[in-house]
């Protein structure tokens, strides 16, 4: 069995919090702190949920906006699946259903 893992990314949120709205508000405050992004690299690290994420912009971001990166991040687990089992019922119509036989009667 493996476990499925995610994360929600709060960005946004934690950034209207700090009474940041504007998505270009930040490309000069990372600059500050020696994080080179550009206008569209910061509006899509906002906008989307970001699949990789350099320690040092998550650090800027912290330090930017007052937080842990725990209010940025939030993990979670999304459920068990079996790693090793084929689903080939797709593939295949449903088995019959077995016949039963029953004596015959007088009649």
């Amino acid at each position: 069995m493996s476990i499925k893992v995610g994360y929600h990314w709060h960005l946004r949120q934690v950034m209207a919090q700090a009474g940041l709205f504007a998505t270009t508000d930040l490309v000069p405050l990372l600059a500050e702190r020696d994080v080179t992004l550009s206008r569209e690299q910061v509006y899509r690290l906002v906008a989307q949920v970001p699949e990789r994420l350099s320690l040092m912009t998550l650090a800027a971001l912290c330090d930017i906006l007052g937080c842990a990166p725990s209010d940025l991040v939030e993990p979670y687990r999304a459920s068990r699946t079996q790693a090793a089992r084929r689903d080939t019922s797709a593939d295949q119509p449903p088995h019959p259903k077995r016949a039963r036989v029953l004596p015959l009667g007088p009649d």
